[in-house]
């Protein structure tokens, strides 16, 4: 079976070994993929905004299961388009994307269904915005509608980080915004929850935390992930359940009442509060870097099971994972998430040896006559799979030495609030 893979960073690197790793592959393309993908698959240099161009060569090379890692192409349509030509995708159609595509599609739909979220209100220009602080409690949620890389969402705790909020948003800073959402700050503890589907029956595929933060002790500005752990420390039978019946299947059955069914991987970022999950948002693909913590924990073929998904077969799949803990620690480029310097060397990455729960997933890296160079904000994920958090952690900032990066930087605390200090 040949398969190919949308995308360019870790979550990409990861699901290409996941799938390498599989009997059913005899192919992988990764579009455009990154110099890790480059030793396990075929990288293909096409623009992700030409799906003709992508349809084309999908056709031609005979490719059998199309995955989409990111979101843009996602909400953008790119699984109608080529389900049009009889092609095989793993991932949500365009109205299912809108759950990431649009917060306020998201939060209607909260409403309309007594899915729990934090309150919130919507407004279409800054006049009407800055009015409506003066009936706020501090600190207050500030989001851009639209995808934003994980940056478009203010916690304001004074007016002043309010209107600045306000004003870039409505500014353009995340693209043509129509609208803001305004909504309350939920105090409580984040967790990641996944789901994978095939539009007709869907099974958990694990929980993870992540590190947005870009300084220690998650303080500084948002990024796109600066590191993450799974499972949750929040992760239980009764709480998951929780999930399910308020948040999963409230939001499948308003899928279904839009005449839609969800396919693909689907991501509930929640804050639980007192024991109770709240949603805080959607998104449509697996996280960035939860996914390299998650696959490396599968046991089943994760082939079949995408396979057995493009079928609407899942029902028929036992999903079994290891017991292990597995923590990621993710190298960036001096700077980000502001400006920073691309197609730095770094030199002694091909000297690493890694052993079975070790893992490396290229994010931000290109090669060039066998060199690796840097090619992003995030550049590296180091990746441990242990019986305990702090084991993990130790082992990767151990490969990280070794890695030596003098242009890099990293957070020594990925997993602080479950490894005893």
């Amino acid at each position: 079976m040949k398969v190919g893979l949308i995308g360019s960073g870790g979550r990409e690197h990861s699901l290409c070994l996941a799938l390498k790793k599989s009997k059913k592959i005899s192919k992988i393309y990764c579009f455009p993929g990154n110099a890790g993908t480059n030793s396990i698959a075929e990288n293909v240099e096409i623009d992700l905004n030409n799906f003709e161009k992508i349809k084309n060569y999908i056709l031609e090379n005979q490719i059998d299961i199309i995955l989409v890692g990111p979101e843009k192409p996602l909400v953008d349509g790119i699984v109608d388009y080529l389900e049009n030509f009889n092609i095989k995708v793993f991932g949500p159609n365009k109205i299912s994307s809108q759950l990431e595509g649009s917060k306020i599609f998201t939060k209607n739909l909260c409403k309309k269904y007594n899915i729990p979220t934090a309150n919130f209100g919507i407004f279409e220009n800054s006049r009407e915005a800055i009015s409506f602080f003066k009936n706020c409690s501090l600190p207050i949620v500030v989001k851009a509608d639209g995808l934003a890389a994980g940056k478009g969402v203010y916690i304001c705790e004074n007016k002043e980080e309010y209107l600045l909020a306000v004003k870039e948003i409505f500014e353009g800073k995340f693209g043509k915004a129509k609208n803001v959402l305004i909504e309350e700050f939920l105090k409580g503890e984040e967790m990641s929850f996944f789901i994978i589907s095939d539009g007709q029956t869907f099974k958990k595929f694990g929980t993870a935390q992540d590190h947005k933060r870009v300084l220690e002790g998650d303080r500084g500005k948002n990024t796109g992930g600066m590191g993450a752990y799974s499972p949750s420390r929040l992760d239980n039978e009764n709480l998951n359940n929780k999930i399910l019946d308020k948040i999963i299947n409230p939001t499948l059955k308003g899928l279904k009442d839009l005449k839609v069914s969800f396919k693909g991987f689907l991501y509930a970022g929640l804050m639980i509060v007192e024991g109770d999950p709240y949603l805080i948002e959607y998104n449509v693909r697996m996280g960035d870097p939860e996914c390299q913590t998650i696959l490396p924990k599968l046991r089943t073929d994760f082939a079949e099971i995408i396979e057995a998904c493009v079928n609407k077969n899942l029902e028929k799949i036992n999903l079994k994972w290891y017991e292990h803990k597995t923590l990621c620690v993710v190298l960036c480029s001096k700077g980000y998430p502001d400006e920073y310097k691309n197609n730095i060397k770094i030199k002694n990455l091909k000297n690493i040896e890694l052993n079975n729960d070790e893992f490396i997933f290229h994010a931000g890296t290109i090669e060039y006559k066998d060199e690796i160079f840097s090619n992003g904000g995030r550049v590296l994920n180091i990746v441990i799979k242990s019986k305990d958090f702090k084991s993990c952690r130790d082992r990767a900032i151990k490969l990280l030495s070794q890695i030596d990066w003098k242009e890099g930087f990293f957070r020594k605390d990925i997993g602080f609030k479950v490894i005893d200090k």
